[in-house]
């Protein structure tokens, strides 16, 4: 299926936003755990998932500059954003920490499936990048529930918040 160059920026500026987004989410839970909450264990694990994150995110920041796309006007809302959620997760202790990630992940998930379905032969190298960045992503989702993550009671509420957090983000991303 051919996508139009206006959808490739789109796939570009929205994903770009979003992997940035994932390094403030776990720069925020790095800053609770080097100030208010000791878990070392805790701090490893998003450590090694924050380095996946920082690839993604500097992939679509050259594909932004060699494509000479803009990126999304809300880049420092998000930043803000994404380290209260990290920071404010955290806070809350290790179960709502990992729920963060597993919530964003699994809406992560959907978006790229339905990225590499739009994307033709035309676009291979960000095709396989996009297969490749979801592979991380669903490792990172698994990971998050092996750790702890639960969507029982209060958590199914902070579960739904985050979900429709990441989606609302990325339907402004794409367009703004």
């Amino acid at each position: 299926m051919k996508k139009s160059k206006n959808k490739v920026e789109e796939f570009i500026r929205v994903d770009h936003a979003g992997e940035r987004g994932a390094v403030k989410i776990y720069e925020g839970q790095l800053l609770a755990l080097n100030t208010f909450v000791k878990d070392e264990n805790l701090k490893k694990i998003i450590e090694e998932m924050k380095v996946h994150e920082k690839e993604h995110c500097d992939f679509f920041e050259n594909e932004i500059k060699i494509r000479k796309i803009k990126p999304t006007k809300f880049l420092p809302l998000w930043d803000l954003l994404g380290v209260g959620l990290g920071f404010g997760s955290t806070i809350l202790g290790r179960k709502a920490a990992m729920l963060c990630t597993a919530s964003v992940e699994e809406v992560i998930d959907e978006h790229y499936l339905n990225q590499i379905n739009q994307l033709g032969s035309e676009e291979k190298k960000l095709k396989k990048k996009i297969i490749k960045f979801r592979k991380d992503e669903l490792h990172h989702k698994d990971i998050a529930y092996e750790k702890g993550a639960t969507k029982k009671g209060f958590y199914s509420i902070l579960d739904k918040i985050i979900k429709t957090g990441s989606k609302v983000a990325i339907n402004i991303s794409e367009k703004v």
